[in-house]
């Protein structure tokens, strides 16, 4: 429920910037998805904000993060539309810190920035729109029916006299709160499902958004760590005397993960660093390598594990099953690779700590430093700035309790810079996994048992055994199957792993969706077909399945192409993906994707297809080339040149298909992620005939 808020409004205006009269806004925050419920922490109960000046600016004070997503857009969309806002006159500033205002974790994972506010913002923007309303009949004589809002003005319908919101709001804030508003019918929207240009485009174009990397203070230290390439090693010794002979390096000192060098620029910082000599105790993963982690996790695999889902008697029908299929597949550790590495910059003093970083967490930011210098929480102060992509890595802020730690170590303010080796060297993986797969068919060809092993890290707390997103895509399959059992399998090797792009469905929806080809053709089956029948109790995903069958003309690609499919449901949206590819003398074409997607009540379609695109572009690198390998404890992976991307000759065409929809919004920056691989690799099987059970593609003979 919104609320007109006159508690902490000077603080709030202060930290904002907003101009001083006017009226202020305030939503409760919803309760937080399943990701955010992991943490340990209350639920929130507290207040985020919206100021409309006397100006007529309107200060969105926006309690996520932009990382490329669009929130600072679409969110305002909301806001704007049920407010009725002048577009122009729009202002975001990213909140600050404080659980009191903005809930114990603020910040952006799981697609969740629309989702969560889909309603709050909506409803605060129609409360505002009402109290201007009745601040304009009350200044007019007149009821408040005889008035209506437009772009950021009051008229009244019978004199079409008009007084601009800023003239109203201070009238307005001292009115009771409205009870009841109604919100806008979506055929009224004017912002709502329309592609309203970016508002962070043009100072991005022209070089004047600030990301982490552009912070500049006065008197600053400029920092690189050497860190042991062994995953848990540790400094043994060192020696900094060259390091320090480097022109402009000021200062050598140890810290928690390493060695810090700190300099009078980062070039400097990194040319000492390599000067530095240093003996590492690699510890108990020195000898770790890619394929004894894939055999652990295959060995565990074997047994049962924690039960994720049984329904019916799996065993039992695959005894009695007319056919039995089984498989082995498995994926390997990805780094998240944004374009701007990790860094941070850190000023502290006896009684403070500021904070300037790209990161999706803000909560997490302020408690890492907060920790790092015994301050308390509340004078730690924390500047969200743009992100060069995030991808979910900038949701672990181990990089921000190091940049804290090199400030202290250097007495000034000191940004702390990863480089591109360091970011993919010392990254927090999506996790490896092997997944067991066995299945049962009638005399029909249709399933009647699935049953899967999955084994992998865990990497977002376990519950029961279980860690729902090492196993997620799995056991939240909709297909129709009467006797379906799941269960998990931890496996700890060492390697440090975190949430990527999508989760645990960008693994898990390969193994499925091709698991599902593998019956479909063993039945003899059309790939789309199969699917349909075992949807007919999940509305959503057979209406893209067909949607994107009728587009991508399934069935029907061109001579010397073939097409492969899969689908998902993730992030509360649902997703279709048909891949159109060639295969000659083995070598690997991606011509088109086609996708479909039902995300409930598009705010933004343009950022809506931009979101479907990347997350297509991204996904289709993992399958083709992306893998982090392991040898003697380290990581193989050093920069693009060994951990490459998708490059503009080899992208495809993409169509994107938005079904039109009244459900609530899902989510989107995540949507098309894990569909991607299993529509290219069910393609390969239609073209070669050859089953594609782990990834990358690259150096896979596909002859």
């Amino acid at each position: 429920m919104s609320t007109v808020v006159s508690v902490n409004r000077r603080g709030f205006l202060k930290a904002t910037g907003a101009t001083a009269a006017g009226l202020l806004l305030g939503f409760t925050l919803p309760e937080r998805n399943k990701l955010a419920a992991q943490f340990p922490v209350p639920a929130p109960k507290t207040k985020a904000y919206i100021h409309i000046g006397t100006d007529d600016r309107v200060t969105f004070i926006l309690p996520k993060a932009e990382m490329g997503q669009g929130p600072v857009t679409s969110l305002s969309q909301l806001l704007a539309d049920e407010l009725d806002a002048d577009w122009n006159k729009i202002r975001v500033e990213f909140a600050p810190v404080d659980p009191a205002l903005y809930g114990p974790v603020q910040g952006v994972v799981g697609s969740m920035s629309v989702r969560t506010l889909w309603e709050p913002l909506r409803q605060s923007g129609a409360m505002g729109r009402d109290m201007l309303r009745e601040a304009a009949a009350q200044k007019w004589g007149v009821p408040k029916t005889q008035t209506r809002t437009e772009n950021g003005f009051v008229v009244n319908t019978s004199t079409n006299a008009r007084l601009s919101y800023g003239s109203l709001a201070e009238a307005a804030s001292r009115l009771p709160d409205p009870q009841n508003v109604a919100l806008k019918d979506p055929k009224d929207f004017r912002y709502i499902g329309k592609p309203v240009k970016r508002l962070d485009t043009r100072a991005k174009s022209a070089g004047q958004t600030q990301f982490g990397i552009d912070t500049r203070l006065p008197d600053m230290a400029y920092a690189v760590i050497a860190r042991c390439p062994v995953f848990g090693g540790k400094v043994a010794s060192f020696d900094g005397s060259k390091a320090m002979a480097v022109p402009g390096v000021k200062k050598v000192a140890q810290v928690p993960t390493g060695v810090a060098v700190i300099a009078d620029s980062t070039w400097a910082a990194m040319q000492g660093r390599r000067a530095l000599e240093i003996k590492w105790d690699e510890g108990k993963n020195a000898n770790l390598n890619s394929a004894g982690i894939r055999q652990m996790m295959s060995d565990l695999a074997d047994h049962p594990g924690a039960v994720s889902r049984k329904s019916g008697d799996a065993d039992q029908a695959l005894k009695g099953a007319a056919k039995k299929i089984e498989a082995v597949y498995d994926a390997p550790y990805l780094s998240h690779a944004p374009m701007e590495p990790m860094n941070c910059t850190v000023k502290v003093t006896s009684n403070s700590c500021e904070i300037w970083a790209s990161t999706q967490m803000q909560t997490f930011t302020r408690d890492a430093a907060a920790k790092a210098t015994g301050l308390n929480p509340e004078q730690v102060t924390v500047h969200t700035m743009y992100m060069g992509g995030g991808f979910g890595r900038r949701a672990n802020v181990d990089y921000v309790g190091e940049a804290v730690e090199v400030a202290r170590a250097a007495g000034v303010p000191v940004k702390l810079t990863w480089s591109r080796e360091d970011d993919m060297q010392h990254d927090s993986y999506r996790p490896a996994s092997v997944v067991k797969f066995a299945a049962g068919l009638d005399a029909d060809g249709w399933p009647v048992a699935l049953h899967a092993r999955i084994s992998c890290p865990s990497f977002a707390g376990m519950r029961n055994g279980v860690d729902f997103a090492a196993v997620e895509g799995i056991p939240d399959l909709e297909y129709e199957i009467p006797n379906f059992y799941a269960d998990y399998r931890v496996a700890e090797p060492g390697i440090p792993t975190f949430f990527w792009r999508a989760v645990g469905y960008t693994q898990n929806t390969f193994f499925a969706e091709s698991f599902l080809d593998e019956l479909a053709a063993s039945s003899g089956k059309d790939p789309v077909e199969f699917r349909r029948k075992l949807l007919a109790k999940s509305p959503r995903l057979l209406n893209v399945l067909n949607l994107v069958a009728e587009k991508a003309n399934w069935g029907k690609a061109p001579a010397g192409r073939y097409q492969g499919v899969a689908i998902v449901n993730n992030i509360g949206s649902y997703t279709a993906q048909v891949a159109e590819i060639s295969v000659n003398q083995g070598k690997l074409k991606v011509h088109k994707v086609v996708c479909a997607v039902d995300c409930g009540h598009v705010v933004n379609p343009a950022i809506l297809t931009q979101q479907i695109q990347s997350g297509i572009v991204y996904g289709l690198s993992a399958t083709l080339k992306g893998a982090i390998t392991i040898d003697h404890g380290r990581v193989q992976q050093g920069n693009f040149n060994t951990y490459d991307l998708v490059r503009m000759d080899e992208m495809p065409l993409i169509e994107v298909h938005i079904v039109s929809s009244a459900e609530k919004p899902g989510g989107i920056g995540e949507a098309s992620v894990p569909p991607i691989a299993p529509a290219v690799t069910n393609a390969i099987f239609a073209a070669t005939g050859k089953r594609i059970r782990k990834l990358p593609l690259r150096n896979q003979d596909l002859a």
